[in-house]
């Protein structure tokens, strides 16, 4: 698969963008870095839940980025390629601070009669629906931080299991599992969300009240009406 093309506000294509950066342009690695600044910060946001984090680690993926726009070899589209480098990023620096990314000891508990169950695979009926984009983003950022970046990783950027549990360092069963617990907090947190807003009371309109003349043929008389 390689990068479609894409024309640019400067008339180049995104290919011939990238082309150039490669041998070193810097106006056209400005030009990506404009193109897809806002995806990149958006992806380390979401991953680590904090504003100032996230700016630092997409300075650093575009580092990186002028750094080894050379080993980019079109095998895939341009994006996933950055993304991909992304989560890497973002990944070897939670290791570094020693964050926690993944729980391996929360493994697949048995679930109590009558609780819910674990259809992985199966799409999820709540977060399948159109939801309010505003409190979807923030119920994912006050995810803990192994739901969260698995939920990211899965269900916003399209990784599979298999490659999760790659860039992880863990088994694909726990991917699954921490997946499907971080959509049951979802669900749990979006309809508390949409119960809150359901009880707020509509606000009240005020009615003022103001003198109006209305024809009534040769004469006319003044009515008091509410507007």
């Amino acid at each position: 698969m390689t990068t479609p093309t894409r024309k640019l506000a400067s008339g180049m294509s995104e290919a011939e963008a990238i082309d150039r950066a490669k041998q070193g342009d810097g106006e056209c690695f400005e030009v990506l870095y404009k193109l897809h600044k806002r995806r990149v910060y958006s992806l380390c946001l979401r991953m680590v839940g904090n504003i100032e984090a996230a700016e630092d680690l997409a300075q650093e993926a575009f580092l990186q980025l002028f750094r080894k726009i050379t080993s980019f070899r079109g095998d895939s589209a341009f994006s996933t390629w950055l993304h991909r480098l992304t989560v890497n990023i973002v990944l070897m620096r939670l290791r570094k601070r020693g964050l926690p990314e993944v729980s391996l000891e929360e493994t697949l508990d048995p679930i109590d009669e009558g609780g819910p169950q674990r259809n992985y695979g199966c799409e999820d009926q709540v977060l399948a629906g159109s939801i309010d984009r505003v409190n979807l983003e923030r119920v994912i950022e006050s995810l803990p931080s192994g739901y969260r970046i698995i939920f990211v990783l899965h269900d916003v950027e399209g990784y599979e299991h298999n490659e999760i549990a790659e860039m992880l360092g863990c088994s694909v069963g726990n991917s699954k599992s921490q997946l499907h617990k971080a959509r049951m907090r979802l669900r749990d947190q979006l309809n508390v969300t949409s119960a809150e807003n359901s009880r707020r009371p509509a606000p009240r309109k005020t009615k003022t009240q103001r003198d109006v003349t209305v024809s009534t043929g040769r004469d006319s008389e003044e009515i008091a009406i509410s507007a």
